[in-house]
This record gives C-alpha cells, sequence and structure tokens, in this order.
C-alpha cells in the first residue's frame, strides 16, 4: 500500500483547506499555529501589535495636519523639514526617517504613489491600504491622475494642477490637505478627526 504517500503528498493542501477564507480569521488562524508551536514569542507579538495599533497610523497624521493647520510656525517647519517637526511630535521610525510634506492649495493638487513597489510613511499613516499598493493605482494614477481622483469620488477643477509624488525607499510623502470650510473654530483634537488617511495621500479632499 502506498498510501501514507499519498497522505503525505496531500498534507499541504489539506492544510491548506483548513484555513477560514476571511483574511482576518486567516490571520488569526496562522497566529495561532505559529503561537503553539513556539515560533513566535508572544511578548514580541503583543508589541508590535500595540504599535500597529496605538503608536503608528494615520491618527498621528491627522494630529500633523490639524497642528499645521493651527500653527503656522509649525506648518512652515513642516514644509521645510517634515523629518524634524515629525519627530518633534513623537512620529519616527521604520518607513518614517526621510519624510516630506506637500501642501494641497486652490491651485494645487497633490497625489503620492509608489512605482515600484508600496512605500508609505508607516509612523504617520500606518500600513498601506490595498489600493494604494494595486498595480492599476500605481500605473494609472501618473498617467492620468485626475481620472484616478474622479474614481475616488475626487472632481478638480480644470484649471487645478494635480502633482504626483512617487515615494521611495529614500523618501516618503506627507500630504497637508486644505482645511474645510466651517472648521476654523475647531481645536486641534476635534480637526484631527476631520482627517482622512486618504486625504494624506491625496486621494481625497
Amino acid at each position: 500500500m502506498n498510501k501514507p504517500d499519498h497522505d503525505h503528498h496531500h498534507h499541504g493542501s489539506a492544510t491548506h483547506s483548513l484555513l477560514p477564507s476571511d483574511p482576518a480569521l486567516r490571520v488569526k488562524a496562522i497566529e495561532t499555529i505559529l503561537l503553539e508551536k513556539g515560533l513566535v514569542d508572544p511578548d514580541a507579538l503583543d508589541a508590535l501589535i500595540d504599535t500597529f495599533q496605538n503608536k503608528v497610523g494615520p491618527r498621528n497624521g491627522a494630529q500633523a495636519v490639524a497642528k499645521a493647520w493651527t500653527d503656522p510656525e509649525f506648518k512652515a517647519w513642516l514644509l521645510d523639514d517634515a523629518s524634524a517637526a515629525l519627530s518633534s511630535l513623537g512620529f519616527t521610525g521604520m518607513q518614517g526617517e526621510h519624510m516630506v510634506a506637500v501642501e494641497n492649495t486652490e491651485a494645487v493638487h497633490n497625489m503620492v504613489v509608489c512605482t515600484l513597489c508600496s512605500c508609505y510613511p508607516w509612523p504617520v499613516l500606518g500600513l498601506p491600504p490595498q489600493w494604494y499598493k494595486s498595480e492599476a493605482y500605481r500605473s494609472r494614477v501618473v498617467i492620468e491622475p485626475r481620472a484616478v481622483l474622479e474614481e475616488f469620488g475626487v472632481s478638480l477643477p480644470e484649471g487645478t494642477e494635480i502633482r504626483v509624488w512617487d515615494s521611495t525607499a529614500e523618501i516618503r510623502y506627507l500630504v497637508i490637505p486644505m482645511q474645510l470650510e466651517g472648521t476654523e473654530g475647531l481645536n486641534e483634537a476635534e480637526l484631527a478627526e476631520r482627517v482622512s488617511r486618504d486625504s494624506m495621500v491625496g486621494a481625497a479632499l
């Protein structure tokens, strides 16, 4: 009988079929397997999860944008030396060592892309969304940015210049969106609540 060899041959596909189809559940299942086999340190995993949930992500970028809206000196610093300005707020680390901030105005709208892969400023925006990493976005936004923006629901006046910035391993960008009308009297915390991740990439207003 060749049954043992037959079972061994299908072991990988059988294990794969036991994993749930939902991405979140698959991640949890893989995490459980790694922990049970002692391949991952639980404390290290908890620290990593805490970092991405509480210490990096769009809330950091939103805080920086809100401060730029309310503090002209900080805004000037952010535009002149984004790495130093963001560092003063505690937003530093891997994938955010060399930052450049660009400002949206009535005349200019900025968009960010990484045409080679998915370089992205983790400390201020967290992990990149799937659409940012997609080949369609990476290839089209440099050729037809206005059309891509319209697919995101953003229609700009014909006279608005659109500048596309290509992130690299050396430089990553943060877009300072225009402050929304009617929010002039809000404090920094209230303003930060109105800043979306997509607006800091240039895919939203």
